[in-house]
C-alpha cells in the first residue's frame, strides 16, 4: 500500500531553495520522493547545497535563479518552469522583510517587501495554478507567518503582506478545492534564521520571545519540513485554505 505522505514521481517548485527554511523544505520534499526545482536570486548553476542535499535524497534537481522582486523576471521563470513540464507541487517560500517604525518606512521598503512576499506568491501561484487547474490536481503552499495572525512592531510591510497571504491562500482554495487543486499555507513562528525578528543572540528580546513559546525553543529550519510534507502529500487532499502554524505553540499561548 502506498503511503499517503508518498512524493515519489512528483515534481516540485520551491522559491527560496537556496538557504534556510526553503532549504528545509526542498530537502524534506525530496525525502519524500519528489524531484527539485529550486529556485533563488543568488542560486548557483551547480553544486548549490540545496542541490547536494536533494542527490543525496537519490532525487533531481534544476536551479533556476530569478530577483522575485522584478516582475519581468517572474515572468521569465514561469517561462523556463513551464519548459520544464508539468509541475504538481508549488511552494512560494522566497520573502523578505524591511525593520523599520512605520512613520520612517520608505516606499522603497514597502514596495519591495510588497512585491517580494505577496504580489509573487500571487503571480506564481495563478500562473503554475492555472494548469494545475486544467489538469485537475495540484498542491500550492504560500509561507505566511505569525504576523498572518498578530501585529508586528517596525514592520509594517510585512505585517500587511503576510496578512495578505493569509487571506489570498482562502480566496485560492475556495476557487480550486473542487478542482482538484489544494491551496493551503505554512505560518513559521520564530524560526532561528537571518530573517528572523529576534534571532537566539539578541539578548534583549530572546529571552521574552522564548518565555512565550510553550516547546520552549526557538525553531529549526527543518521543523518546517513535516508540515511541508504534509500539505505537498495526498494525506492532506480534504485540506483546504489551512494556514498552519507551525510556532512551538506560540499562537496558542
Amino acid at each position: 500500500m502506498t503511503s499517503p505522505f508518498d512524493l515519489f514521481g512528483r515534481v516540485a517548485v520551491v522559491t527560496g531553495a537556496r538557504r534556510g527554511v526553503g532549504l528545509a523544505m526542498a530537502e524534506a520534499l525530496a525525502r519524500a520522493g519528489a524531484d527539485i526545482v529550486g529556485v533563488s536570486a543568488g542560486m548557483e548553476p551547480s553544486g548549490s547545497e540545496v542541490e547536494c542535499r536533494v542527490h543525496a535524497a537519490g532525487r533531481r534537481f534544476t536551479p533556476l535563479r530569478a530577483d522575485l522582486a522584478d516582475r519581468r523576471a517572474v515572468r521569465r521563470l514561469i517561462g523556463e518552469i513551464n519548459a520544464l513540464g508539468p509541475v504538481d507541487i508549488l511552494v512560494n517560500n522566497a520573502g523578505t522583510i524591511a525593520r523599520t517604525p512605520g512613520h520612517v518606512h520608505r516606499d522603497g521598503s514597502w514596495n519591495h517587501v510588497i512585491e517580494v512576499h505577496l504580489t509573487t506568491q500571487f503571480v506564481l501561484s495563478r500562473e503554475i495554478g492555472l494548469e494545475m487547474v486544467r489538469r485537475g490536481r495540484g498542491k500550492i503552499i504560500l509561507t505566511a507567518s505569525l504576523l498572518s495572525s498578530q501585529d508586528g512592531i517596525s514592520v509594517p510591510a510585512y505585517t500587511a503582506a503576510t496578512s495578505g497571504l493569509a487571506e489570498l491562500t482562502k480566496a485560492l482554495a475556495n476557487e480550486w478545492a473542487g478542482r482538484g487543486v489544494n491551496v493551503n499555507a505554512i505560518a513559521p513562528g520564530y524560526i532561528a534564521t537571518d530573517d528572523t525578528e529576534a534571532p537566539p543572540e539578541d539578548q534583549d528580546r530572546n529571552p521574552s520571545a522564548l518565555a512565550r513559546i510553550p516547546a520552549g525553543r526557538w525553531g529549526r529550519a527543518d521543523d518546517l519540513g513535516g508540515a511541508t510534507v504534509f500539505l505537498a502529500a495526498p494525506a492532506s487532499d480534504y485540506v483546504n485554505g489551512v494556514i498552519l502554524p507551525v510556532d512551538g505553540g506560540w499562537l496558542g499561548r
